[in-house]
């Protein structure tokens, strides 16, 4: 019988925990990515979500016939906007740009995803190399992250010497089709970069 690989349990920076901030070291992973602008609760959040998953798992079921299997990894997204406001004090979902994103082995490669259909939608297959990061694990609504990511921003990252780069990235262990808002679970993801002495990856404790 193939052994089922599950990638969260793998890979330690899809671990986090609820009431402090962690920094942590990002390994290089590859992605299926289609990208998009403005609130999540449109129609075209919703297509790009559907053209992900479907891809995802014929790229599993490929992968098992060469004896090779996996657990579909959880829906990923990174969220960018000209003011970074726009996710904190403004919460202005129409000014958000998104790249949503699922996980997959590095053992899916181009020739495997053109041959699931890849090359045929949006979806493009691609690597992120975040590096240094701040992350936490959100429980709760999404409309409910300002306030964690405020602290995030403008406390925990200036006060550990170091300065945001990239873009926010959202990791969503919990389906919101089945879940209740409040026992939503998110990782809240930030690359960083250090501006003083260099910070260890290190667990650290959320200011109170």
């Amino acid at each position: 019988m193939t052994l089922k690989t599950d990638f969260k349990k793998e890979i330690a920076a899809y671990s986090a925990k609820s009431g402090r901030f962690d920094i942590v070291d990002v390994p290089a992973l590859r992605y299926l990515m289609i990208d998009g602008h403005g609130d999540p609760n449109t129609g075209a959040f919703t297509d790009a979500t559907g053209a992900l998953y479907p891809l995802a798992y014929r790229l599993k079921f490929a992968a098992k016939k060469l004896g090779r299997d996996h657990v579909v990894m959880p829906l990923e997204g990174l969220w960018w906007s000209g003011d970074m406001t726009a996710f904190t004090a403004a919460r202005d979902k129409s000014r958000w740009d998104w790249t949503l994103m699922i996980m997959v082995p590095d053992w899916v490669d181009d020739e495997m995803f053109a041959g699931a259909g890849g090359g045929s939608s949006a979806v493009r297959l691609a690597t992120l190399a975040e590096g240094r990061c701040v992350q936490t694990l959100h429980v709760g609504s999404y409309d409910d992250e300002a306030e964690t990511l405020a602290r995030m921003h403008d406390e925990f990252i200036p006060a550990n010497g170091l300065r945001m780069t990239g873009k926010h990235h959202e990791i969503y262990l919990s389906d919101a089709r089945r879940v209740a808002p409040g026992k939503l679970r998110t990782i809240l993801r930030q690359p960083v970069e250090a501006v003083t002495a260099a910070v260890p990856a290190r667990p650290a404790s959320m200011p109170g």
